[in-house]
């Protein structure tokens, strides 16, 4: 009776929207609400897939499918032989957004592109801190602020960035989310009104969708931009029909309310790969789920303790009571399919006898402490709750007492970036650009501590000087080298006990054409079509 009622409130709220009969509509059954609509304040996938994918554009674009790059807003680039200057040269005649307060009266030019970064890493820039207390996590976690040292205006189609050291990974980085080009002439009419909360809420871009209208936690409606430079889209209106439980979810898809749903439940994808009516595409996923100690907050300062924790979790009752065949035991902080895996890491040993020894030796009595449980389902961890009571139980085992908790994910995800919190944290990551500074500098750098990426506050002085060199390093190989022994201290401090990599599913109509699933876990729906 529950899943009913949530089932027909959800079709009733996209119904509610009307779709004309002469429009071409395609609703998505997404997971979670966005936090926002500016990409460059947040982290989390579902306010990307929201905001980032169809409204905005970037720089550089990751080509369908894959982590490599290509032209986006700007059609060519240029690296100077030092490799500290890129020049870009933006594409002509490229059109803004509009909406009912705001009508632009240029195209893109320089001017948008020096401030969608200058207001991330410049802290005097009046927009830096528009949304009190704004981090720019992102941009802070990857070190852009130590490696950018200027971004200048050559001419309206020119923009240069200068840096202070070569950056191996800068041209993948701002193809990410982060590094959305944002309309400065929206944001100056906003200032002059005082309304600079509405950059955040009704947002303004150059991407293949335009934004309509938000009703929190139910819906999200979009339509195709008639002057995308990349041409208008197939489907003429886009809604993302937001449905937290994913029975609902698969219900929906299998009624046809929606043509395409996240985040299945992996013991529901058998009957899904077996429904005519539905194709299901998936693959191995750039991804990481693991359990983070806070490695600021007695005792697990120390590494021996949290290695000895480490080996009272059993994986494989994990792997298999929450993944469902749908994962395998995670070694190192990076995926086993990223460049630079070192496959000759020995994952900690189940061994609860030799757990609770190490604890003994360690000083460590008594021990009480707090699991924080994921509010949200993500491939690299499918049912956080369950998973937080297995470990519950495991270190019941060598006589730890384990309080599970849990917040809303916005909350969740604030109270994980405080260095002073109180819990060891259920968290994980899908890469967002396929290199793997993505995950062992911006989960693990001294730059992220204070940000969610780094919820475990790990800041290791031998392990910083082998990701910061890999940084500087142009030969992939010599970076591999480099990421392969940050590897080996990741193992010795012990920040994470590292569970999964995931196998991700998406299940959609067998109608669907042109989705393309992306190894970065976005959902992007450019070039997306239904059949007759």
């Amino acid at each position: 009776m529950k899943l009913a009622k949530k089932l027909l409130a959800a079709t009733a709220i996209v119904l509610a929207l009307g779709s004309a009969a002469s429009a071409k509509t395609f609703v998505f059954c997404s997971e979670g609400s966005p936090e926002g609509f500016d990409p460059g304040l947040y982290t989390a996938g579902q306010t990307f897939d929201a905001s980032a994918h169809p409204v905005y554009n970037r720089l550089a674009e990751f080509k369908k499918g894959t982590t490599e790059t290509e032209p986006g807003l700007a059609e060519s680039w240029e690296v100077s032989p030092d490799g500290l200057q890129y020049t870009f040269k933006l594409r002509p005649g490229v059109k803004f957004h509009s909406n009912d307060t705001f009508t632009p009266t240029r195209d893109l030019n320089a001017d948008d592109v020096v401030f969608s970064f200058d207001r991330q890493g410049n802290k005097s820039n009046p927009w830096n801190q528009y949304v009190p207390g704004a981090s720019w996590e992102y941009y802070t976690s990857m070190s852009m602020p130590d490696f950018v040292k200027s971004i200048e205006k050559v001419d309206d189609l020119t923009v240069r960035f200068t840096l202070n050291q070569p950056y191996a990974p800068f041209i993948a980085n701002i193809a990410m989310p982060f590094a959305s080009i944002v309309s400065k002439e929206y944001a100056d009419k906003l200032a002059e009104t005082g309304n600079q909360a509405q950059f955040n809420q009704a947002p303004i871009g150059t991407g293949p969708f335009r934004f309509v209208a938000y009703q929190p936690d139910a819906v999200i409606r979009y339509q195709a931009f008639a002057d995308y430079w990349g041409g208008k889209q197939p489907i003429d209106d886009l809604i993302f029909a937001i449905t937290k439980d994913a029975s609902v979810r698969q219900q929906r898809l299998l009624a046809n309310e929606c043509q395409l749903m996240a985040y299945p439940n992996p013991a529901d994808v058998p009957a899904l790969q077996a429904n005519s009516e539905l194709t299901v595409s998936e693959q191995e996923g750039l991804n990481i789920g693991y359990l983070a100690y806070n490695t600021k907050q007695a005792p697990f300062d120390k590494p021996e303790v949290r290695r000895a924790l480490n080996m009272a979790i059993n994986k494989d009752a994990i792997i298999e009571a929450v993944y469902q065949g749908a994962g395998q035991k995670a070694t190192s902080p990076i995926p086993p399919t990223m460049w630079s895996y070192d496959d000759s890491l020995k994952d900690d040993a189940y061994d609860p006898e030799g757990a609770k020894k190490a604890l003994e030796a360690a000083g460590v009595k008594d021990l009480s402490m707090k699991i924080w449980a994921m509010p949200v389902s993500r491939p690299y961890n499918p049912n956080a709750s369950r998973m937080a009571e297995l470990m519950q139980s495991d270190l019941a085992k060598i006589g730890v007492k384990v309080e599970i908790v849990t917040y809303e994910w916005g909350e969740y995800l604030k109270r994980a970036a405080d260095v002073n919190h109180d819990g060891a944290i259920l968290l994980g990551w899908t890469g967002d650009n396929g290199d793997p500074d993505n995950f062992l500098a911006t989960l693990l750098s001294c730059d992220s501590v204070g940000t969610s990426s780094n919820a475990a506050a790990f800041c290791n002085e031998e392990y910083e000087k082998l990701v910061q060199a890999a940084k500087r390093a142009p030969k992939q190989e010599d970076r591999a080298k480099l990421y392969e022994q940050a590897q080996v201290v990741f193992k010795q401090q012990a920040p994470w006990a590292t569970i999964a990599n995931s196998v991700v599913y998406v299940p959609m109509r067998s109608n669907v054409t042109g989705f393309v699933q992306s190894p970065l876990g976005d959902y992007t729906f450019d070039g997306v079509d239904l059949k007759d």
